[in-house]
């Protein structure tokens, strides 16, 4: 069993930078792929970066590769989300996920969700 909160969403400028968390109880935590995933009013969820258990390899949708970076601490049973260069088209609810399944970023493949954080970049 894994829980998940997430936190670090709020209001900024295109341009803007947030930096979200998201802090995971569980003693199987290090042991999973973690995600992030987003959804925009009237739109799917869709993935946005996930990690490896030992944190050596990411993956990012095209949409934000170069401007986000996923990081994790097993340590501190937390991931990280560092969002640059926000752009209005981010706007979404932000949710992460754990899955047993390596590599993967089908949404379907994640087991355990957060709660979501909204994330609102302004014009």
């Amino acid at each position: 069993q894994v829980q998940l909160v997430e936190s670090g969403g709020g209001l900024v400028q295109a341009g803007g930078s947030l930096r979200l968390s998201c802090a995971a109880s569980g003693r199987t935590f290090s042991s999973r792929l973690m995600g992030w995933f987003r959804q925009a009013p009237g739109k799917e969820r869709e993935f946005v970066a996930a990690i490896s258990r030992s944190g050596s390899s990411t993956y990012y949708a095209d949409s934000i590769k170069g401007r986000f970076t996923m990081s994790r601490d097993n340590a501190g049973n937390t991931i990280y989300l560092q969002m640059n260069n926000l752009k209005p088209e981010d706007t979404a609810v932000y949710y992460c996920a754990a899955s047993w399944v390596l590599g993967t970023t089908q949404v379907q493949d994640y087991r355990y969700w957060g709660q979501g954080t909204q994330v609102t970049v302004s014009s």
